[in-house]
């Protein structure tokens, strides 16, 4: 009598992904800003961006001082941040945001960064949860979505300390056109 050998049952190859490298991120300052973006004061309203993964997401600061032109009408007894101004500073994030993808990529151009910065297109389900006065810090962050065509979906939200501002969705173009 023959006793076969135990076979172990077949053992199916199973491919493991590996996990991705954390993508590098930046940090840019107030003079760095001004080489990628189009504004000037008293528009420019992004001070620093940092934790910016190039293309991808980004955070900022918008320091609120009470010599900013606005708060001379708004309102001059109670100085209050425009909502759209802190639209507006998250808006300038997101551009930190696309310019730093193409000046952070190995063919980066050496035209100006800043004329590749395009347009606010839309502003979605934008909610304004706390007063931002002056002496606030404006902490911005900004998660870019999927591109549809010439447009790009960005989630934004604005917080003071543990308060969040202000929260939303963007589109904004890719390009600036004539």
């Amino acid at each position: 009598m023959t006793i076969a050998p135990e076979t172990a049952p077949a053992r199916r190859a199973v491919a493991v992904k590996e996990p991705k490298a954390p993508k590098e991120t930046f940090s840019y300052s107030s003079d760095d800003i001004k080489r990628m973006l189009p504004h000037r004061w008293p528009m420019l309203m992004i001070d620093r961006a940092y934790d910016v993964v190039p293309g991808v997401s980004g955070r900022g600061i918008k320091s609120v001082s009470v010599n900013e032109p606005f708060f001379a009408g708004h309102y001059p007894d109670h100085s209050i941040m425009p909502g759209v101004m802190i639209v507006e500073a998250m808006a300038q994030l997101v551009a930190v945001v696309y310019v730093a993808e193409l000046l952070e990529s190995d063919n980066a151009g050496t035209g100006d960064p800043s004329a590749s910065v395009g347009y606010l297109g839309s502003i979605s389900s934008m909610k304004f949860s706390r007063l931002v006065v002056p002496g606030d810090q404006l902490q911005l962050e900004a998660k870019l979505g999927q591109k549809l065509g010439g447009l790009r979906s960005v989630s934004v939200r604005a917080t003071v300390g543990t308060e969040l501002a202000a929260a939303g969705s963007l589109i904004v173009t890719t390009e600036r056109k004539g």
